[in-house]
Parts: C-alpha cells; structure tokens; sequence
C-alpha cells in the first residue's frame, strides 16, 4: 500500500490547510488472502475419553435413525441428553415409543432400538 499526498497549487491551498488530501493506493499483488484463525483447546485424557464415548453414541444413534427411517425424509430427531435427563428407564422407553410411533419398521425393531440406546446411553 501506497500512501502520498497530492500536490496542490499554491493558490489553491488556503491559510489553514483544509484542502490537504491522503490518498492510499493499494496494488492488487500485495495483497494478501487473510489467513483463517482456528482456536484450538486441549483436553485431558478423560475428558477426551468422554467425548469419544459421546460421539460414538451419537454417530451409533445417527446410523441406526437411518436405517429405521428409510428414506430419511420422515426421520426425526432423539436427543440424547433429553433422554439422559429423564428420571427412570420406564419413562425414557415410553417417550422413544411415542417418538418412533411414525416409524413403520415392525415393532420387534423398533424394540430392539429402544432396548440398545437405553443400554448405550447408561455408558454416558
């Protein structure tokens, strides 16, 4: 980037130099793309543990949605810690029924879901 300062006739310029101008020109080849920034934390080995643990149950839980809504476009959406937050197993089963009630697989794999996630969510 260039920066100058025009030159200006003595008769144009006035006492108090009002009519100084600045003009930055910039050149195309010099300028340069801004880098992306990326934070970045580290974690410790049994936070990173619990995350891999989660993650494993959320792809798990993704993979098996797709298959028992085939196609996906009925498919909807179970949250885990909605799932987690709930006080007995009792509950937690009866509120995926009435959320797989749209599903139309047989209920033997609907059950069968059922019975796997509320096993997989006990390891979180």
């Amino acid at each position: 980037m260039q920066c100058g300062l025009e030159q200006m006739n003595d008769c144009e310029r006035s006492p108090n130099r009002t009519n100084l101008r600045v003009n930055f020109n910039e050149k195309g080849s010099e300028v340069k793309e801004r880098r992306e920034k990326f934070l970045t934390a580290k974690y410790g080995s049994h936070q990173m543990s619990l995350i891999r643990k989660r993650l494993a149950v959320e792809m798990w839980l993704y993979d098996e949605l797709q298959k028992l809504f085939d196609p996906p476009n009925e498919a909807i959406d179970v949250d885990i810690d909605e799932i987690l937050d709930m006080d007995t197993d009792d509950i937690r089963r009866s509120h995926l029924i009435r959320l797989l009630s749209v599903c139309k697989r047989p209920q033997s794999d609907i059950s069968k879901f059922i019975s796997d996630l509320l096993d997989r969510a006990k390891t979180l």
